[in-house]
């Protein structure tokens, strides 16, 4: 059996590291230079960076597995943080090092700047939703959920919108609830507590699977071809032929807005949603009291302490930040940060299609198509969740263990 894995992003990966240690013999090909798609490492002015930030979740269990079989160690390469939610307004809330989900309600009910009330609103509304199965009635965007569910105070501006726009990479307004409730589910709803744990990178994102994984490829026998974009999929006697060279199947995991180029009948329509982030070194070398923040009232959203002075400053979705050039935008934040000496360095990385908008009632396709030696594999195709890496690496394994089953 020969199988073709074309995209080389995590979804890729994922498919092309299960069907190598099936004994499959397979050929992954990646139309850039590099490993990791939307999620890889970059190299500016000599410094390792990303070309966006990813904060992963003790919850990601199939891409912590994945790490550690082509030999990436998660304790190693993450620092792994209780969750904690804290923004420029002084608002601060910190989940302890106790059994889910007595975790969850302590950190809800020692959030600061809450009154009573309204945490004891919230821990019954969270009750109630987790006994349903976080199955909602109807769909809906969360802000028409949280309004239905008299979510209207401080935790809604300081931690449900800001949670639903760093998940769903969409503000409350236009982003899918069920969607939300789900990543909900899988981790403040968790019966595991290691699963609402943060893990924080130590590394650039190559280093964490894109890296690995081609090595450990390469040594099991898999072919890699860099720079190689297909441009035609046919059906042909053997199974499949990619670009006329003959595969017995083929599983296409490149983003969604090429796939229909390769096999139209398998085509999205989709929006997608930008995110910038914006690298700013700061003299004296400073750390954060905690490397991960939010930010209310201005452009940027997140700010992420990279280490060594270096801050990566996060703006999800759309928004008048697009309107700026680098020069610009960079500026804006040095006055909304406030801090002092930033030195005369900076990149902006701009992801235009970061993520596909995940809006109520969002078609998601069948990884399946109606030739069962072709089959799909991309975040898009995980209808579960929003796109993120765990839903990627979810529908990597997948598609290649129903190729290995035909």
């Amino acid at each position: 059996m020969r199988v073709a894995v074309i995209g080389g992003g995590w979804a890729g990966l994922a498919a092309a590291v299960e069907l190598t240690a099936a004994g499959v013999q397979t050929t992954l090909y990646e139309a850039g230079r590099v490993l990791g798609g939307r999620a890889r490492g970059v190299e500016v002015d000599g410094r390792r960076l990303d070309n966006g930030q990813h904060i992963l979740l003790g919850a990601y269990r199939d891409t912590l597995a994945l790490m550690r079989r082509v030999g990436a160690d998660p304790d190693e390469l993450f620092a792994r943080r209780p969750l904690r939610v804290i923004d420029n307004t002084g608002f601060r809330l910190a989940l302890p090092r106790l059994p889910a989900p007595l975790n969850v309600a302590w950190g809800l009910l020692s959030a600061s700047g809450v009154s009573l009330g309204e945490k004891l609103r919230t821990a019954l509304w969270m009750d109630g939703i987790k006994r349903r199965g976080f199955k909602l009635a109807r769909e809906t965007t969360v802000a028409e959920w949280l309004d239905d569910a008299g979510q209207t105070g401080a935790l809604r501006r300081h931690l449900w919108e800001p949670l639903c726009l760093a998940a769903l990479n969409l503000p409350a307004e236009r982003a899918s609830a069920q969607l939300f409730a789900n990543v909900l589910r899988d981790s403040l709803g968790s019966s595991r507590r290691e699963d609402t744990d943060l893990l924080l990178p130590r590394v650039d994102l190559g280093q964490l699977l894109p890296e690995p994984a081609g090595r450990w490829l390469q040594a099991h026998g898999a072919q890699i071809r860099l720079s190689r974009r297909v441009s035609q999929i046919t059906e042909a006697e053997s199974g499949i032929a990619i670009d006329g060279e003959p595969f017995t199947a083929a599983i296409i995991a490149t983003a969604p807005q090429h796939v229909g180029a390769l096999w139209p009948a398998a085509a999205t329509n989709y929006a997608y949603e930008p995110i910038a982030t914006v690298y700013r070194n700061f003299v004296p070398k400073m750390k954060s009291s905690f490397p991960l923040s939010n930010r209310l009232g201005g452009h940027c959203q997140w700010v992420v302490d990279r280490g060594d002075g270096m801050l990566a400053c996060v703006l999800s979705g759309h928004g008048e930040w697009e309107k700026l050039d680098d020069a610009a935008l960079a500026a804006a934040l040095d006055e909304e940060l406030g801090l002092p000496n930033p030195n005369d360095w900076q990149k902006v990385i701009r992801e235009k299609r970061a993520t596909f908008s995940a809006c109520p009632g969002l078609h998601r396709p069948d990884f399946k198509t109606a030739n069962p030696r072709l089959v799909l594999a991309g975040d898009y195709t995980w209808a579960d969740y929003p796109a993120t890496l765990e839903g990627a690496v979810r529908s990597g394994l997948r598609a290649a263990r129903q190729i290995t089953n035909i």
